[in-house]
């Protein structure tokens, strides 16, 4: 399985107090590449360093998450967006998936937990995506085999 330590995280919150509690939080489940932003903007212009995940507010100054989310997923379609939000409102989620984001999340006490939970359902699609895709070594190992 994929080192899950290996896995690149941007955390895109105006809420510096939950951009830090969510930055300690995975820091102390053992991610150590987690980059924070304030703002959508940059986050946009730091895309190039490739992401995994990226939880991102949904609720932001600069640009909304819905608009954060589409340039996202226009620029990398497979980067795993979780968006959060103080909102609890059906559409709001709704939207957000039909926008591309791989989950919903409502910002309570139980946010964090909520937060690993969606890691690892992340971390079991990219290794099913993983053995259902044989890297080019492996494909053209077995044509001897």
């Amino acid at each position: 399985m994929e080192a899950i330590n290996k896995l690149k995280f941007f955390i895109v919150d105006d809420d510096i107090f939950c951009t830090n509690v969510y930055k300690q939080y995975l820091q102390n489940s053992h991610f150590e590449d987690v980059t924070c932003f304030t703002n959508g903007s940059d986050c946009l212009e730091n895309l190039n360093q490739n992401p995994d995940i990226i939880f991102l507010d949904h609720n932001m100054d600069d640009m909304t998450g819905f608009e954060v989310l589409k340039k996202i997923k226009r620029y990398n379609p497979d980067i795993y967006i979780v968006m959060i939000s103080a909102q609890e409102s059906i559409n709001t989620a709704v939207d957000a998936l039909k926008y591309g984001a791989f989950d919903y999340m409502v910002k309570d006490a139980t946010v964090c937990e909520k937060m690993q939970k969606v890691i690892e359902r992340i971390l079991k699609i990219k290794e099913e995506i993983r053995r259902s895709n044989p890297s080019t070594i492996q494909r053209i190992l077995s044509m001897f085999l």
